[in-house]
């Protein structure tokens, strides 16, 4: 695979799963705009990585939990440099039931999780040449299939996600294909506490690797253009359960 020429916004890139599929992509001659909210220090490291394999990266601090920000964000990668693809992977991940998920949390969860996405994707469409094709990934979860009472306004958020990625494929039709990762357990979590119950749930018994996540990113983003509106799942078959 190569992307040279080709410059990717990866937005929750300083680290985890950001992280991994911006040093791969980086790894395959791609210039990579890292986008973070509060990972500085996180950002800088990939971004040095990224240039010691050749590319380049440029770093781009938002909230975009902020509408405005989220709207902006194009248009200020575009200053570094045009853009072949998009990647929408930040989100957060509260453990909230019902019970317990507030009006302000949902809000917060639904503007980075779907919005932003929403308007990363709007304005990418927007600023692309119409003589330019162009590709956009979200990330999505095993659980935006399967819904249950847990983590709900993420669990929700996600499954809005997927009908957004089918109804912009689309819309977005024929320039610009837009498909989806859902991805089950892949990293550990970022407090290293580690479930061992979760993989007696995975029909295959394992978590994914990273490299199994990037080489599935590789092929969504260097898939023939027939492929749109594709959810493909990482999840070792979890949710077939």
């Amino acid at each position: 695979m190569n992307f040279s020429g080709k410059a990717f916004l990866i937005t929750g890139s300083a680290r985890r799963i950001g992280r991994e599929i911006a040093l791969a992509l980086a790894q395959n001659g791609a210039d990579i705009v890292i986008h973070h909210s509060h990972s500085p220090s996180q950002a800088e490291e990939v971004a040095g990585i990224i240039s010691t394999m050749g590319s380049k990266a440029w770093i781009i601090e938002s909230d975009l939990t902020d509408p405005n920000n989220a709207e902006q964000l194009i248009g200020k990668a575009w200053q570094f440099s045009p853009l072949a693809g998009i990647i929408n992977n930040a989100a957060i991940f509260p453990k909230n039931e019902w019970f317990d998920t507030t009006i302000e949390l949902w809000q917060q969860t639904f503007a980075l999780n779907l919005t932003a996405p929403f308007l990363i994707s709007k304005t990418f469409a927007q600023t692309l040449s119409e003589m330019d094709q162009g590709t956009i990934v979200n990330i999505l979860d095993w659980r935006a299939m399967r819904p249950g009472e847990d983590h709900l306004a993420y669990t929700i958020s996600k499954a809005a996600l997927a009908a957004l990625t089918r109804s912009l494929a689309q819309s977005f039709a024929p320039r610009i294909s837009v498909n989806a990762l859902a991805l089950g357990a892949v990293l550990p979590p970022a407090d290293g506490s580690v479930d061992l119950e979760i993989e007696k749930k995975i029909p295959l018994h394992r978590w994914a690797t990273a490299d199994e996540l990037t080489q599935a990113m590789m092929f969504l983003l260097t898939a023939p253009p027939d492929l749109t509106g594709e959810i493909i799942y990482l999840d070792g078959g979890r949710h077939l359960n």
